[in-house]
């Protein structure tokens, strides 16, 4: 009778932990990226943290996400119909590799005395891609870049081209 409750404890510790494993990683994921929303840009910083741009499925709003697992740290702006004008987005584009070929890809917003930049760029030339945040200070023109790492992009900025919620930019920000 011992052995028989020993084990039957052991399987439902072993079930409560892989159910709480589930619900935390759900739960996570559910906080970047809401039910009723469609993912646009996203991609890890060198430093482990979660880079992600999304959008509401019906148009109602855009919204930026950073953190980590644990924690969102920034999520911007409030979810309505008047966050499309927070956003920013600029774009140049240069065809072929005898052209020298660039794609960039920018998408600003302001937030008190900064400006975050998230940035896609490719380089035909040398076949590379980039991915980023650079944040500037207004009051003493400081810029701090938070590098990505290209492998873990997902979607893309270039989705916002045709987009008629978005403003339209020409600010470039290589």
């Amino acid at each position: 009778h011992k052995n028989d409750y020993f084990k039957i404890m052991l399987n439902r510790y072993y079930l409560f932990s892989i159910l709480l494993i589930i619900f935390h990683n759900s739960t996570f994921a559910q906080n970047y990226l809401l039910q009723n929303e469609e993912l646009i840009y996203s991609f890890q910083t060198k430093n482990g943290k979660e880079v992600m741009l999304s959008q509401d499925t019906t148009d109602k709003y855009i919204v930026y996400r950073f953190g980590t697992t644990d924690k969102i740290e920034l999520n911007f702006p409030k979810l309505n119909r008047e966050s499309w004008h927070k956003f920013t987005y600029s774009y140049y584009l240069r065809g072929g590799v005898k052209n020298e070929g660039l794609d960039l890809n920018y998408l600003s917003f302001v937030i008190g005395q900064y400006k975050y930049v998230i940035c896609q760029t490719y380089s035909s030339v040398d076949d590379k891609k980039e991915c980023g945040i650079k944040i500037i200070d207004f009051r003493t023109n400081r810029i701090t870049e938070i590098k990505g790492d290209p492998e873990t992009i997902k979607g893309s900025l270039m989705d916002l081209r045709n987009n008629e919620f978005i403003q339209i930019g020409e600010e470039l920000f290589d």
